[in-house]
């Protein structure tokens, strides 16, 4: 698993905890209302929207703030209207950089992003110049303790792609659109589910050994998942958990 997906994940679980908990809640929602206004308002007939509304449940967001959610993406409710937009770019060292927004300003974030970048050692390519490195894929993170073993023949059964162990939990990765039958088999099995999600998977990673180029690395991607409008941002590079743990402390 990446340093910067072990990164990401402490950072999601010390958010759910504080001042960071808003934010979480409000990029969430927005996916919900573009996923609402794309497929439609029912989460039966509507499989994007059916995995935003479990990862907003997840999240602890509230049901009526994802039902308003839905209506405003359906056009029931008043409401701004978002556009996903993407960028590519570089971290220091030529680490590739995947950023998923949803804006309802195209010219005011691809300044804001292309200014983080800058001024923080990094910089902005021409679409398609990094994506390639990258894969499309079903992401699903389940708890811990269970038998590796057993697990993974759980898996391989209900049409997931690989799994790997991720600290006291695994990840499972499945193909995009099996994502939400390979979750409800895992429940099925009696597997307990933290996470599940589209994500981006680098197909090879760059090893970072050096703390001070992590250090640079984590700073540009932070200052760029903090942005109001910033979904996802993705990077091919891997960092030794005792470096993460110390740049933590």
């Amino acid at each position: 698993m990446s340093g910067h997906s072990k990164w990401a994940t402490t950072k999601h679980r010390k958010g759910a905890k504080d001042s960071a908990r808003a934010k979480v809640f409000a990029k969430i929602i927005r996916q919900v209302e573009v996923a609402a206004r794309e497929g439609g308002g029912d989460p039966a007939a509507n499989a994007s929207l059916r995995t935003m509304f479990q990862k907003a449940r997840e999240a602890s967001v509230p049901i009526d703030t994802i039902e308003r959610a839905i209506k405003r993406g359906t056009g029931e409710l008043e409401g701004v209207r978002y556009e996903p937009v993407t960028y590519e770019g570089y971290a220091p060292g030529g680490i590739a950089v995947i950023v998923e927004t949803l804006t309802d300003n195209r010219n005011r974030t691809s300044a804001e992003i292309k200014h983080l970048f800058s001024k923080n050692g990094g910089s902005i390519a021409e679409p398609g110049a990094v994506s390639w490195q990258f894969d499309r894929k079903g992401a699903i993170e389940v708890a811990g303790p269970l038998d590796e073993d057993q697990l993974l023949e759980w898996v391989l059964e209900a049409g997931g792609e690989n799994m790997a162990a991720t600290g006291d939990n695994f990840l499972v990765t499945t193909a995009p659109t099996d994502l939400g039958k390979v979750r409800d088999a895992l429940e099925g099995f009696g597997v307990k589910v933290l996470s599940a999600d589209l994500t981006l998977e680098a197909q090879n990673q760059i090893e970072v050994s050096d703390a001070s180029d992590a250090k640079k690395i984590l700073r540009l991607i932070d200052a760029i998942d903090d942005h109001d409008d910033v979904q996802n941002v993705y990077a091919n590079f891997d960092v030794a958990d005792e470096i993460l743990a110390a740049l933590e402390e």
